[in-house]
């Protein structure tokens, strides 16, 4: 993974939960960050 790929999805994941609470509040949080640890799991995989 390049520096920019990690910018990027790092800027992704940020904007996905300032999105996420600006819409929803804060109470979609735990789904989110359910999400979120599949995501890294899967990114791990590739790895």
């Amino acid at each position: 993974m390049t520096n920019r790929i990690a910018i990027v999805l790092g800027l992704l994941i940020v904007g996905a939960i300032m999105l996420n609470w600006f819409l929803f509040g804060s109470d979609h949080f735990i789904f989110l960050g359910k999400k979120m640890a599949a995501l890294i799991e899967w990114l791990a995989f590739w790895r």
